[in-house]
C-alpha cells in the first residue's frame, strides 16, 4: 500500500509539474523571449528590459497588428512579430535619421532573417502609409522624447507624427510608450541634451491629442538613476529609470 502511495503522490507531482510546462510553453510572450534562435544581445536584454511584463502589461497576443514607431534597430518588431504569429504582423518604423542611426543592428537583424511577420517601413512622418484604424498597438520604445529633439537632419513634429498614429490606429486601440525619466517639471527640455522626458508632462501632451492614460507599469523604474545624466553616459547607460505607460485612442 505504501509503495502504490509513492507512485500516486509521484504521478500527482508530474502532472502539477506537466502542467505548469505546457501554460509555459502555451504562453506565446514566454515562448517568443524564449526562442533559442534569438540573438545572444537581445536575449540579454530581455531580462533587463523585463520583456515578459513590459508585452504583458501591453497585452501582446497572436494575430494583433502593432506599429512599432521609430523601432530603431528593431529589438522590439522582431520580439513582438515572433508572439503576432502568422495572423498578425508588426510594422517596423523608421523615417531616415532613425534609420541611418540604427543602420547597422538594423541591417544585422534584417540579414539575419530572424525577423517574422515584420514589414519593415522607412518613409517620413506624414507619408508612412499605414493604413487607416488597421492597427492594434502602437509601440514607441524609447523615442517619444526625440519629438522634442532638435538638430542638423532631425526634426519631428509631434502633432504631425500623433495624426499619424490617432489615424493608424483603431477606436480603443492602444498607445504603448516606453521612455526614460527626466526630473519633474522639466517638461520637453531634457530631451535636448539627455534624451530623457517628464512622465507628467508626456501623459498630459498624449492626451491632449486625443488618446487616454489608463496605466502604468513599474518595472523599469529605477530610482539609483541619476537623470541629470544623459541616458548615453556609460555610467547609466541601459538601466536608466524608465516609465512604461499605457493610453488608449478615443
Amino acid at each position: 500500500m505504501t509503495r502504490l502511495r509513492n507512485v500516486v503522490c509521484a504521478l500527482a507531482v508530474a502532472a502539477v509539474v506537466g502542467m505548469a510546462g505546457a501554460n509555459a510553453a502555451t504562453n506565446p510572450i514566454e515562448s517568443a523571449v524564449a526562442d533559442p534562435t534569438r540573438s545572444a544581445d537581445d536575449r540579454a536584454r530581455d531580462e533587463r528590459d523585463h520583456a515578459v511584463e513590459v508585452l504583458t502589461f501591453f497585452a501582446i497576443k497572436p494575430g494583433l497588428v502593432v506599429a512599432d514607431v521609430f523601432a530603431a534597430g528593431g529589438y522590439y518588431s522582431e520580439l513582438i512579430g515572433r508572439v503576432v504569429g502568422s495572423t498578425g504582423k508588426v510594422y517596423l518604423y523608421n523615417n531616415a535619421g532613425y534609420a541611418k542611426f540604427a543602420a547597422k543592428p538594423l541591417a544585422a537583424r534584417i540579414d539575419s532573417g530572424r525577423l517574422q511577420n515584420v514589414v519593415v517601413i522607412e518613409k517620413e512622418v506624414g507619408q508612412i502609409g499605414i493604413p487607416p484604424g488597421s492597427v492594434d498597438v502602437v509601440l514607441m520604445s524609447m523615442s517619444y522624447h526625440d519629438l522634442y529633439f532638435k538638430d542638423d537632419g532631425w526634426s519631428v513634429d509631434p502633432a504631425a507624427l500623433f495624426a499619424e498614429v490617432h489615424a493608424m490606429l483603431k477606436k480603443g486601440g492602444e498607445l504603448a510608450i516606453i521612455d526614460h525619466v527626466a526630473n519633474p517639471g522639466t517638461g520637453s527640455s531634457a530631451a535636448q541634451e539627455l534624451h530623457r522626458i517628464d512622465p507628467e508632462f508626456a501623459r498630459k501632451d498624449i492626451e491632449s491629442r486625443g488618446f487616454k492614460y489608463v496605466g502604468s507599469l513599474d518595472v523599469l523604474r529605477n530610482p539609483a538613476d541619476d537623470h541629470t545624466k544623459a541616458v548615453f553616459d556609460p555610467a547609466v547607460r541601459g538601466h536608466t529609470d524608465r516609465f512604461v505607460d499605457k493610453f488608449v485612442r478615443e
